[in-house]
């Protein structure tokens, strides 16, 4: 729920429901819970994997107040599905937003979160890759067909580094909703409104002591091309707080996939580590 009332958040669910090990899987700020379908599919085997749409996108419903989709909304929101979910044990794995409300969970005293993976996101954020994000949430276009939704797609998606057009084709197809006889993207466009409201873009944001305060085993993935992650963040986070382990996806930016083996297998090696 949020001041202005209750909200439905609707979630993917793959593996076996008495699983007692949950891995929960959160997308980035304009994305949806099927981003993670074929990391999900690969885990099942291990996990009751949970993969949610964050209010405002997807499934979930649109909040009623637009100044409500900031971090202390998504917090609890995640809260609540931790607990409707039944998870004791949690493994989480979260691409930029996603890593930054799992992070803020992993850092509160008595966690269920016993590993956690940051996708492309650490304890600064930079002020050149927030504001591409920001410029390109402005934008919400509609699509008259799924040919024009796909080269929108491919153009602002490039980071992504996806290698076939299978691929393209199902991240389009997940980030549309129908609309008239068209397509829109797949989130409200008022998400911006808090972002543009708090001028963000215009200087890194710093939140070193929330990656601090987590002290379970840490895996920080960064794609080889980020402008949201660089290097010298990435090696002062093996070096602090929880002193992550690192990986790096080459020829990706911001941010990874996990839509292809190689990728699947970071996650798989790590999660599975004794």
């Amino acid at each position: 729920m949020s001041p202005a009332g209750l909200h439905r958040m609707v979630y993917s669910e793959w593996g076996d429901a008495a699983c007692d090990r949950v891995l929960v899987c959160v997308h980035g700020l304009a994305r949806v819970g099927s981003d993670f379908d074929e990391l999900a599919r690969a885990m099942s085997d291990q996990y009751r994997v949970i993969c949610p749409d964050i209010a405002g996108r997807g499934r979930s419903d649109w909040l009623a107040d637009p100044m409500q989709y900031q971090f202390p909304q998504y917090v609890g929101d995640m809260i609540t599905l931790l607990a409707r979910v039944n998870a004791r044990t949690v493994h989480w794995i979260g691409t930029s937003m996603g890593g930054l409300i799992g992070m803020a969970l992993a850092a509160q005293p008595h966690t269920p979160i016993k590993r956690l993976i940051l996708n492309d996101v650490g304890p600064i954020l930079r002020a050149e890759a927030l504001k591409r994000i920001t410029e390109f949430l402005g934008q919400a276009p509609d699509f008259p067909d799924l040919a024009a939704a796909l080269a929108f797609i491919r153009t602002v998606s490039a980071p992504f580094g996806l290698t076939s057009d299978a691929q393209w084709i199902r991240l389009t197809e997940t980030s549309l909703r129908p609309h008239g006889s068209g397509f829109r993207l797949h989130y409200d466009p008022a998400i911006a409104t808090p972002l543009k409201a708090q001028g963000t873009g215009s200087v890194d944001i710093d939140v070193w002591p929330i990656y601090e305060a987590v002290t379970c085993p840490t895996l920080v993935v960064r794609g080889e091309l980020s402008d949201m992650l660089d290097r010298a963040t990435v090696d002062a986070m093996a070096r602090r707080g929880p002193r992550a382990q690192v990986a790096e996806i080459p020829a990706v930016g911001h941010a990874p996939m996990y839509m292809d083996p190689a990728q699947i297998a970071v996650v798989r090696n790590f999660l599975l580590q004794p």
